[in-house]
């Protein structure tokens, strides 16, 4: 059956539905042909004709409301009445008929009628994409394998001959001509022809009639990064999609002209809203082409490196992470200013997804607020630093929180009744879209009621990945997975999964500037794979059951024991920044070393705060009069602890074994005496504890304190190194 299959750029919707099976095998069995499709996100609509077979990628934005279309109908002579053939409508949005000598019964008892049903998905290119990305769409369509006979630039060869622009009454279709019904309409009652179609527009304009524009058409989420926009009919599997899912549909493409509501107010002069949601619903098809599903999968992300062809295996991957790795930590700790541990975890957030999600919370995302950006850098470090990530990120988007942003802009999406239309928010994002918050720019001023709302749905993005839609009646949660970035000076207003303020090195503020231009040159021809990784840690399978559970269970006991603070939810976050970690490192499954690099203090480093600094000797003076009544106690406690005796074997030695085994194995350069130096720290803990024996706690805190002191001292030196 394969076999007998035609060349795709012959396939017609007669053709399909009459070898559906094998033709829809063909298209999932073979990338290859798959990609042979004109993708319309990179070609111009003058290249492609009317009933061609296309793909379109982008994000599912809306859904329209559900129609009736004659799936098959009956075509009569006008002559004698008798059917003249039996015509199928799927994959078309007009009546395949000679309207000179034929006939259709389009009412609801018309003989051989059958009606069916189909929904239209609004789908735009994905908000937020990045150039490089849209770059390497272009160049990849240009260079692809076509059918023979087409050249890119030329139109496509087509059973369907493309309509004439001197012909605004017929259109050749498979040797007949076509006329149009309204989508929706089974009663006949409303009718109109592709003649005088464009007169009925250039009326209605003449007399005043409103026309919506396109920009409230097209519904961009970013306003100033326009992109394209697709109605796609849906015949099957309606529930399988949700809104904000990225889909690459393959379908056949309808772009005449009749299509365009703009002109049909006839009838509806006196509903205002009427016609405003017939022009809404029925765009001109020349800005929003209409695309007949043939068939529909989901994107897992949206990085052209990694679409085209299979996955990268995970040897592959491995062979490279290393390497990749330690340049991208690299360069992000020069453009944060020498902060290793900043690097660190601005490379867990680029690599953050939600992986877990219940109908009360989810896991995974990693909202990361970078603080103390020096002020001499500012305005144009933020900015910088975002350009530079926008060159990894396939998607983001760069928002200044200024005052008349937050005032004047919609964050999320509300409904528009009149025109029963979703108009989109600029936080209606694609998976894995990242969102930038400068909040270095908000300035002195009064934040209006649109913008406190705004905040609220920022926060609530952040908090639960979930974003509220307006109704006008009542709000509505939809899912999200955009991790969010926030710059600023202090501790942001905004929530956040890490708050951590970089420590800057000073000589490194100087050259900022330059470090930043010297890190893009250094990076140039390395930016395809440092891509790759980032996509592929993002998405690839994790296994967190490796780590032994016993492990968890101690450390969670012993976190208890020192803090009663602590909760589930600080353990979860535990869980999210040690897979981040081993994601960051391009690892399939959890490590011990990733676990205690999560717990390690030296992550999150003590930086000095600016107004400590300047009030350090009244702080002494107080402390010291705090002190005052308490200090024979403090006295005998410190000699106490110094001279009591200790008992050091009461930690488990298959504990210390097997620690040190571990250690060796990650760095040979461990010796006798580093375990015990820490046997010293962990029994000087101990005794300041005021205890009298070694604890497991404390030889865990020993591992920790070690491995900040370490941290920290390899920074500053560093630092001291460096030019």
């Amino acid at each position: 059956m394969m076999e007998t299959v035609r060349e795709i750029a012959a396939w017609t919707p007669e053709y399909l539905i009459a070898n559906e099976p094998a033709c829809l095998e063909r298209l999932s069995a073979d990338e290859a042909l798959w990609s042979t499709i004109p993708l319309l996100n990179c070609t111009e609509l003058a290249h492609l004709p009317d009933g061609c077979l296309v793909r379109f990628r982008g994000m599912l934005q809306d859904m329209q409301d559900p129609e009736c279309y004659l799936e098959r109908y009956a075509v009569r002579s006008k002559s004698d009445g008798t059917v003249v053939r039996q015509q199928n409508g799927k994959y078309r949005d007009l009546l395949v008929f000679n309207a000179a000598s034929e006939t259709v019964d389009t009412g609801c008892t018309g003989d051989g009628s059958t009606f069916g049903e189909r929904r239209s998905l609004f789908v735009v290119t994905v908000p937020g994409q990045n150039p490089w990305a849209a770059g390497y769409e272009k160049e990849q369509e240009a260079a692809g394998v076509r059918p023979t006979g087409w050249k890119h630039g030329e139109q496509m060869p087509s059973a369907t001959a493309k309509r004439s622009h001197e012909d605004d009454t017929e259109m050749e279709v498979d040797g007949t001509t076509t006329t149009t019904t309204v989508p929706g309409e089974c009663n006949g009652n409303k009718k109109r022809t592709a003649n005088g179609g464009d007169g009925t527009a250039l009326a209605a304009s003449s007399n005043g009639t409103a026309v919506l524009s396109a920009d409230y058409l097209l519904n961009s989420p970013i306003a100033n990064r326009p992109g394209k926009a697709c109605l796609v009919k849906l015949y099957s599997n309606y529930d399988d999609w949700a809104l904000n899912t990225v889909l690459e549909v393959a379908g056949f493409l309808s772009v005449d002209p009749a299509l365009d509501g703009s002109g049909d107010s006839t009838g509806l002069d006196e509903f205002v809203d009427d016609v405003s949601e017939h022009q809404a619903t029925h765009p001109p098809p020349s800005l929003i082409p209409r695309l007949h599903a043939v068939s529909v999968r989901k994107l897992p992300h949206t990085n052209p490196l990694l679409l085209r062809g299979p996955p990268s295996s995970d040897a592959c991957l491995d062979a490279l992470a290393e390497t990749t790795y330690k340049d991208l930590h690299n360069l992000l700790t020069q453009c944060l200013f020498g902060d290793g541990v900043a690097a660190d975890y601005l490379l867990c957030h680029l690599v953050s997804s939600v992986y877990i999600r219940d109908e009360v919370e989810c896991r995974g995302q990693f909202c990361l607020n970078l603080s103390n950006i020096p002020a001499e850098v500012l305005p144009g470090y933020t900015r910088s630093l975002y350009e530079l990530l926008e060159l990894l990120l396939p998607a983001s988007h760069y928002l200044p929180m200024t005052l008349d942003n937050m005032n004047t802009l919609q964050f999320a999406p509300k409904k528009d009744y009149k025109t029963n239309k979703l108009t989109s928010g600029i936080l209606q994002l694609a998976p894995h879209t990242h969102l930038v918050l400068d909040e270095t720019r908000l300035e002195a001023g009064k934040l209006e009621s649109a913008g406190v709302e705004a905040v609220k749905h920022v926060a609530h993005l952040i908090k639960a990945q979930r974003l509220k839609y307006d109704f006008q009646f009542y709000q509505l949660d939809f899912n999200t997975d955009v991790p969010v970035l926030v710059l600023s000076e202090g501790k942001s207003m905004l929530p956040s999964n890490c708050y951590l303020p970089i420590v800057p090195d000073l000589d490194a503020i100087k050259l900022i500037d330059e470090t930043i231009k010297a890190g893009r040159h250094y990076v140039a021809p390395k930016l395809d794979g440092m891509r790759r990784f980032l996509t592929g840690a993002r998405v690839r399978p994790f296994d967190m059951k490796t780590l032994d559970p016993t492990v968890v269970q101690d450390d969670f006991v012993r976190m208890r024991t020192e803090n009663s603070a602590v909760t589930m939810d600080d353990l979860h976050a535990l869980f999210v920044l040690a897979r981040l970690l081993g994601l960051s490192r391009g690892r399939t499954a959890l490590h011990r070393d990733d676990w205690e690099r999560a717990k390690s203090n030296c992550y999150l480093p003590i930086v000095p705060d600016l107004d400590a600094i300047k009030l350090i000797d009244e702080t002494i003076k107080a402390g010291r009069h705090y002190v005052a009544p308490k200090l024979d106690g403090m006295r005998r406690f410190l000699t106490g602890a110094r001279v009591r005796p200790f008992d050091m074997k009461t930690l488990d030695p298959t504990v210390v074994q097997d620690d040190f085994v571990r250690m060796r194995t990650e760095n040979s350069a461990v010796t006798m005496d580093d375990l015990h130096g820490l046997f010293v720290l962990a029994r000087l803990l101990g005794l300041s504890r005021g205890r009298t024996a070694l604890h497991r706690d404390d030889w865990e805190r020993a591992k920790v304190l070690e491995g900040e002191r370490r941290n920290r001292m390899e920074l500053f030196s560093k630092r001291k190194s460096e030019p």
